[in-house]
């Protein structure tokens, strides 16, 4: 079973910078989306980023320019750097892997609040 477990997450002031990252267990040789999601009080779930299986990088609209996510194949995790956070960015934001097959692992979330 693939554990992922996200770190990094925090208290952050406007237009300050978080980095975070997905440890995942075991190595998924599967091809895969590898991506963020996060979940604001009182809203649904929403995809902030995500790596395809091919490679690509997608972004939401509202994190264009300021998040970028990676993929350390060495360390076997998933990042994203967050900068110029706005209030609006905070939310439990959780780690995802999704095999092509339909399958997906979950991480157990990481609180970011931005807040002066």
């Amino acid at each position: 079973q693939v554990q992922l477990v996200e770190s990094g997450g925090g208290l952050v002031q406007p237009g300050g910078s978080l980095r975070l990252s997905c440890a995942i267990s075991a190595r998924i040789f599967s091809a895969n989306n590898r991506g963020w999601y996060r979940q604001a009080p009182g809203k649904q779930r929403e995809l902030v980023a995500r790596i395809t299986a091919g490679g690509r990088t997608v972004y939401a609209d509202s994190v264009k320019g300021r998040f970028t996510i990676s993929r350390d194949n060495a360390k076997n995790t998933i990042d994203l750097q967050m900068n110029n956070l706005e209030p609006e960015d905070t939310a439990v934001y959780y780690c995802n892997i999704g095999l092509l097959n339909g399958s997906d692992y979950w991480g157990q979330g990481t609180q970011v609040t931005v807040s002066s």
